[in-house]
């Protein structure tokens, strides 16, 4: 072999040894990516949002105690997004959701002087809202119950969408409800220190509003 031969040998050798190994491409999973639209109805407060499967299960809290400022202005609506997760971040089956919530008016929550008396048992009270002018629909009935996130404690539906948060209370044990005054709510609640009870007014300046029914793929 001649020494041109060997050369050419010895160059492509080089070549393709200094060749950058190909990289597989990144794989991309599609945009599960909702658009979810709403008229607001006619009342001044914070938003309340949530995700609920064919179960009617509350699977996604897409917005608490929101204000106006928190979704997008459309022409004629709000407007948000749901990424097709739940409030573990699991992305969810494809199938029929639903989206609704509640446009909650500014409530009076004090607190008041705990009684001797133990605390009541109910675990929910059954409050009726006002009717909703934009959806020309009768003044609808929900259930209340108290709840925990991690200090905080809440007043929310009993499947678990939040819609006030009351206080917040280190070591909280129990917290139970019943009906107040004038049509208002009693919670207590029991710490590991202590009881306390809290009044809340105004709990029936509520108005629920239904986003629809969407197809996640």
């Amino acid at each position: 072999m001649t020494k041109l031969n060997y050369a050419l040998l010895f160059t492509a050798a080089v070549a393709f040894a200094q060749e950058p190994a190909a990289t597989p491409a990144a794989s991309s999973t599609p945009s599960r990516s909702i658009r979810i639209s709403f008229v607001p109805p006619p009342l001044e407060g914070t938003i309340s949002l949530g995700i609920y499967d064919e179960n009617d299960q509350l699977v996604r809290v897409l917005h608490q105690e929101a204000s106006f400022d928190d979704f997008t202005a459309g022409p004629d609506a709000l407007v948000t997004k749901w990424d097709g997760k739940d409030d573990f971040g699991y992305e969810l089956w494809p199938g029929t959701y639903h989206a609704r919530g509640f446009l909650v008016a500014p409530m009076k929550v004090q607190e008041i002087t705990a009684e001797a008396t133990p605390a009541p048992e109910q675990q929910a009270v059954k409050v009726r809202l006002m009717a909703n002018p934009l959806e020309k629909s009768e003044r609808p009935t929900i259930q209340l119950m108290g709840g925990i996130d991690d200090e905080d404690v809440l007043l929310k539906t009993v499947d678990g969408l939040p819609l006030l948060t009351m206080t917040q209370a280190p070591g909280v044990k129990r917290v139970s409800v019943a009906p107040g005054e004038n049509g208002g709510v009693t919670v207590h609640i029991e710490t590991d220190a202590t009881s306390r009870r809290f009044s809340i007014a105004g709990v029936n300046r509520m108005m629920a509003f239904d986003c629809g029914e969407f197809e996640l793929r």
